[in-house]
């Protein structure tokens, strides 16, 4: 039996290639943030429901997932919750999302989600990427972005007074040591900024979340996307919770710089499961 998991840095999408399509999910199991201890804390109370099956292979997808440090941090908390051993390969995000959007065509992959990403796939694998570089030097266009923007123009006083008034009004008067806290002391401060990005989206008819959102693509586009060569005749393709529920902004951007999308999807894991199962 085959297991399929696919993992960003809020959730982790799994599903077992059997009759039912079983499937469930667990937070999001980046080893950056998690250690393996903690990954199996996490997912040994879902694996428990799976004693009565045999996992002969599992194909995990990841943020986080950069070199092999990290895929063995993630391969020893599935071991310790698995309870056996079985064949465990691990990929990152990008290589989930290039074969969600193309399957064995190329064309280039991104990622807008809590984090973003991008990559250049030739059918088979990763042939030229710009690298990103994570929640606190780049992530542009995600939603860790949008929020950590958001919350900088909040704390420096330099929302409109109108929109100040709404963020206070969903989640009261922010103190600044609370955030710095967040930022700096507490686990996964890519989350927590990236909750922010909602407010965004409930009030994206306002001119100023409008320019948030817009400025903030114009940066991913200028920093990855158009430094990848052939970019104009190149198929692109975006997975991801922002990329999906911001698309009619993402459209536009990309439209000004005559690039046209061919597919967003939220959630690559239907694909990644039909991938699989060709």
């Amino acid at each position: 039996m085959i297991l399929i998991a696919e993992s960003g840095s809020t959730k982790t999408d799994w599903r077992l290639l059997d009759r039912n399509n079983t499937s469930f999910e667990t937070i999001g199991l980046n080893p950056y943030f998690v250690d393996a201890n903690q990954i199996c804390n996490e997912i040994s109370p879902r694996f428990g429901s799976l004693t009565d099956i045999r996992i002969d292979e599992i194909h995990f997808y990841g943020t986080g997932i950069t070199d092999d440090s990290k895929s063995a941090v993630i391969k020893e908390g599935i071991l310790k919750a698995l309870g056996y051993n079985t064949q465990i390969f691990t990929y990152s995000d990008v290589i989930a999302a290039a074969k969600a959007l193309f399957g064995n065509a190329q064309g280039i992959a991104c990622i807008l989600g809590t984090g973003s990403n991008s990559c250049f796939w030739n059918g088979q694998s990763i042939e030229f990427q710009i690298p990103p570089l994570g929640f606190w030097l780049g992530d542009e266009g995600s939603g860790g972005h949008l929020g950590k923007k958001l919350m900088l123009d909040y704390l420096h006083k330099e929302m409109p007074k109108n929109i100040r008034d709404l963020f206070e009004e969903k989640y009261g008067a922010m103190d600044r040591i609370e955030v710095l806290n967040k930022a700096y002391k507490q686990d996964k401060p890519n989350k927590y900024f990236a909750s922010f990005s909602y407010f965004l989206y409930e009030n994206d008819h306002e001119s100023y979340c409008q320019d948030i959102i817009e400025n903030s693509f114009r940066d991913f586009l200028e920093k990855y996307l158009l430094k990848y060569p052939n970019i104009k005749t190149t198929k692109i393709g975006f997975v991801g919770s922002v990329a999906f529920y911001y698309s009619k902004f993402l459209e536009k951007i990309c439209s000004e710089f005559n690039l046209q999308i061919t597919t967003i999807i939220e959630k690559p894991i239907d694909n990644l499961v039909r991938y699989h199962q060709e």
